[in-house]
């Protein structure tokens, strides 16, 4: 039976697989300027990892909504021309009732990312996007995250050059720089797997985790705090930076672990004194950072990576000690719980 830790480790080969079959004219998706993305979970996540790449590299807003709650309450602007429905499965009830409602009313090009082409979503949209990474089994997705954000990233890249705003030296560049950052991802895990054995004892009497990240990375604490909630199961939450300051930092005591995500960005040295500010409040500060390792509290990848990119890498560090720190808690992540959620609930189909 495989588990997280496997589809981890298959996330480079996957990735490459996925970027070295990129067809820059694969779904039409010319002239786009108002993107509606609809996800749920840690799709939700990886589109906002993604958003920052793609309206950095085509000229199109990118808005994310969460179907359920967009379907019962949300309106549609009438900007829209294009609506992006993220589900792995293809099995999402409120992404496929979404998708369902917004085009009843109005023509609007819709496109399903899934890694099942012959799922339920598929007979609702107009273009399927296959995520090229086969069928995840564990319930915890790993490799599928990263599938998804490189393929949201791939797909604003088919929209910046279908609309003629880039040229092929720039998607040649694009593609460069994505090849680059994929093709360091098992160092990435290699270096994780080091901090964590230094860092084993005190990660794993953690009773409650929490991160704080910027811009892009956004999305990586949101995925944090998902996957920590799923598999450790115990108080985590995934924070904005400025956020955390207005308010949550409050909630600081000597139980806390905390994860700061940082890259070469301004806004690196506002983490670096919140950090320090809290450093003797807290139990312990972690610092998962594109630069080098500085102390053993410090995930350093030592990578030159665009900002827009880094999500490909600094996720995952979090997936590895989700899996880890879960497993030396002694919960068996094999074992379904709450099997028949999803049957009583109606939230798959």
């Amino acid at each position: 039976m495989e588990t997280m830790l496997d589809y981890i480790n298959e996330e480079q080969e996957t990735l490459e697989t996925i970027i070295n079959s990129f067809d820059i004219t694969q779904i039409k998706v010319k002239n786009v300027k108002h993107c509606l993305i609809l996800a749920t979970g840690s799709s939700y996540n990886a589109c906002l990892s993604a958003k920052y790449y793609i309206e950095q590299t085509a000229p199109v807003y990118v808005q994310i909504e969460e179907p359920f709650n967009f379907l019962h309450y949300g309106k549609i602007d009438p900007s829209i021309d294009l609506i992006i429905a993220v589900s792995q499965s293809g099995k999402s009830a409120s992404t496929i009732q979404a998708v369902q409602k917004l085009t009843q009313t109005r023509k609007i090009k819709t496109i399903a990312l899934t890694s099942n082409t012959s799922s339920p979503i598929s007979q609702v949209v107009d273009e399927v996007l296959d995520l090229n990474m086969g069928i995840e089994t564990v319930g915890f997705v790993t490799k599928g995250y990263l599938a998804t954000v490189l393929n949201l990233m791939l797909l604003g890249l088919r929209i910046a050059y279908q609309s003629e705003s880039i040229d092929q030296s720039t998607v040649k560049n694009e593609l460069l720089a994505l090849k680059k950052a994929i093709s360091q991802i098992n160092l990435v895990i290699e270096k994780t797997s080091e901090f964590w054995l230094e860092n084993q004892a005190d990660l794993s009497k953690g009773l409650r985790f929490i991160t704080i990240g910027y811009g892009p990375n956004i999305g990586t604490a949101k995925e944090f705090e998902t996957k920590f909630t799923e598999t450790v199961r115990l108080p985590s939450q995934g924070f904005e930076l400025e956020a955390y300051m207005h308010g949550p930092y409050l909630e600081a005591n000597n139980t806390h672990s905390l994860f700061f995500i940082e890259n070469d960005n301004v806004l690196n040295e506002r983490s670096k004194a919140l950090k320090n500010y809290l450093r003797n409040d807290v139990g312990n500060c972690y610092t998962i950072t594109t630069e080098a390792k500085t102390d053993s509290k410090t995930v350093g990848l030592s990578i030159k990576t665009p900002e827009k990119i880094s999500p490909l890498l600094l996720v995952i560090p979090f997936q590895y000690l989700a899996y880890q720190i879960a497993t030396g808690k002694g919960i068996d992540l094999n074992k379904r719980i709450f099997d028949d959620f999803d049957q009583v609930l109606k939230s798959k189909i």
